[in-house]
């Protein structure tokens, strides 16, 4: 067995050497252009002048993109049909600003009690004061309107704007300059004085709310609403004390670095919202697609740090208007930093490159690695001459193909087909009470079936192997070639009353088979038996010979006097176990 391994894997290296030098020569081909085709080619390629003279425009200046068509996204590189609420949330104009999600109520529950170190006394603040020693004294005293405590025997001790952290070492000097010898002085900022400040602006509740001074903005915003997502603006947000502005808060600060020093409140305070500034849209290749504002002092480098992209990104498409004409351009991402941003612009990040290798798969009976990275241009008879088998254990002329397009493609069929059941038969209307019943029935049955239905996966197959051999099509990244093991068996699932796996014998029919699974179930479908080979293609059990390999599918029937009905469901099962080789029962 070790000397037949080694024989296959020397074998498997000297085809490397030839498929090298085939894939060097395959890589190599250059890129065309469509000057480069033939002239009966271009005419089909170039129908118009104005196509032509959009080409020349490329090669001499900055594109300028066309009016998207219907179905086409350009701002996510999707072109094509669009499937109805697939289109990206800028295009419905719903492209949130950064930081949107900060009011939520995550701030207005939890007001401060005032006791941090750093916080300010404020006249009706109370103090508990605790002397002991030569003279006993305790008591709450209020702050009063002067700033000032009242100290029996000591007098008037001025407190306000004292830190809570400075405020015992303040009022132990001022006793001991009474009483300097054997006095122990305690105090401790017992309660602060509730305040009010005004939320205005571009806020979605402006009023009038209650608080502490030390309360954050963030406190007073949230009971607010927050601030106005289509107006309102979350870098200048203006406190406002006797008409004079106190300090500007910019929430980008504490969203990104987790910084809001803001200075105490007072009573009567003011908190104003600005009209939002300069807003830039990002979408593309990015974390997440936002309206981000910007200060006049920022650039577009600034922006670039801020903005969380993908990786591979290289390119920018920036659109904007300058002055009242539009225009577009199109740079590589090192070029941005010297773009000049302005209200409006719109700006998305592309990983626009070709990659040069793609990875592929292999599964089943195989020796040797899993995965190979060939060229983009690689055959699939290239890619399988590298991969080592062991001729007595894989069948390799049953050979397969997993690809992710095909899969897609098949579940967007399923899903447009369970799309047409449910708009047929779920809003069809009744002439009669009895018709009435018949009709909840099957609505149940629909919905019932629907929901099962649009949980299924396609696998992707696609069929490259027949009779005449082993096609040689182009590889796609992701792809998955399937090379089954030999086997002596033929399963038979579905709807039968025991699913197994039965030793193939040339001399059995398919009434053997199905006989030795237990027989058909009382669901069974006898007229929909299909025979799926261990190349993935399918076919109906009336036209093809079992082999060893298969396997036989029964499908299910469906239950209903609306054979119109009946007839759609039946082919929505047919083409789930196309998809998928599986019976879905109902």
């Amino acid at each position: 067995m070790c000397a037949a391994k080694n024989t296959v894997f020397k074998r498997g290296t000297a085809m490397f050497v030839t498929l090298a030098a085939a894939l060097l020569v395959t890589h190599s081909v250059i890129a065309q252009s469509f000057a480069d085709l033939p002239s009966n080619q271009r005419a089909a390629a170039l129908q118009s002048s104005q196509v032509q003279q959009l080409l020349n425009d490329n090669q001499n200046s900055t594109p300028t993109l066309a009016t998207p068509q219907q179905n086409t996204n350009w701002q996510v590189g999707r072109y094509g049909p669009v499937q109805p609420g697939a289109a990206d949330q800028s295009e419905a104009g719903s492209m949130l600003p950064f930081g949107a999600d900060l009011f939520s109520g995550g701030f207005r529950g939890l007001r401060s009690d005032g006791l941090n170190p750093d916080y300010k006394v404020l006249p009706g603040d109370q103090i508990t004061l605790r002397i002991w020693g030569a003279v006993e004294v305790d008591r709450v005293l209020p702050v009063d309107a002067q700033g000032n405590i009242f100290i029996p025997a000591v007098g008037p001790v001025k407190v306000m704007g004292t830190s809570h952290q400075q405020l015992d070492n303040l009022v132990r000097n001022a006793v001991r300059q009474v009483y300097p010898d054997n006095v122990q002085v305690y105090t401790n900022l017992q309660g602060v004085q509730p305040i009010a400040v005004f939320v205005t602006g571009y806020v979605r509740l402006p009023g009038r709310y209650a608080g502490v001074p030390a309360d954050s903005a963030l406190f007073f915003l949230d009971q607010a609403g927050g601030i106005d997502n289509t107006l309102g603006s979350y870098r200048q947000i203006k406190h406002i004390r006797d008409g004079e502005i106190v300090q500007t808060l910019d929430l980008y600060q504490f969203l990104l670095h987790g910084q809001l020093a803001h200075s105490q409140f007072k009573n009567g305070d003011t908190l104003l919202v600005e009209q939002r500034g300069d807003v830039v849209q990002v979408s593309g290749d990015v974390a997440r697609s936002y309206q981000y504002e910007l200060i006049a002092t920022e650039t577009a480098t600034d922006l670039v740090n801020r903005v969380q992209l993908k990786p591979g990104v290289t390119h920018v498409l920036h659109r904007g208007i300058n002055a009242t004409t539009p225009y577009s351009d199109y740079l590589q991402l090192q070029n941005f930093a010297a773009v000049s941003l302005a209200n409006g612009d719109e700006l998305v990040f592309s990983v626009d490159q070709q990659i040069s290798n793609i990875v592929v798969q292999v599964e089943g009976s195989f020796l040797g690695q899993s995965r190979f990275i060939v060229p983009r241009h690689a055959s699939l008879q290239q890619v399988l001459n590298n991969i080592a088998i062991d001729p007595a254990i894989a069948d390799i002329s049953n050979i397969s193909l997993r690809r992710v397009s095909i899969a897609e493609r098949q579940r967007a069929s399923l899903l447009e087909s369970l799309r047409r059941l449910e708009t047929t038969y779920l809003g069809a209307p009744s002439s009669t009470v009895e018709e009435s019943a018949i009709r909840v029935r099957e609505a149940e049955l629909i919905s019932q079936f629907v929901q099962k239905a649009r949980q299924v996966q396609p696998n992707g197959r696609l069929v490259v192997a027949d009779d005449n051999g082993v096609a040689d099509i182009r590889m796609q990244d992701g792809d998955v070639i399937t090379i089954p093991e030999l086997s002596d068996a033929v399963l038979v699932s579905g709807e039968v009353f025991v699913p197994q796996s039965v030793v193939f014998n040339a001399n059995k029919s398919l009434s053997d088979y199905i006989a030795a699974a237990g027989g058909y179930s009382q669901h069974a479908d006898k007229g929909r038996i299909l025979v799926v080979r261990p190349n993935g293609e399918i076919r109906l059990a009336d036209d093809v010979e079992i082999r060893s390999g298969d396997e036989i599918l029964i499908l299910p029937k469906v239950s209903s006097k609306n054979l119109e009905l009946a007839s759609s469901i039946s082919q929505i099962l047919y083409q789930i176990a196309v998809a998928t080789k599986v019976a879905l029962d109902l």
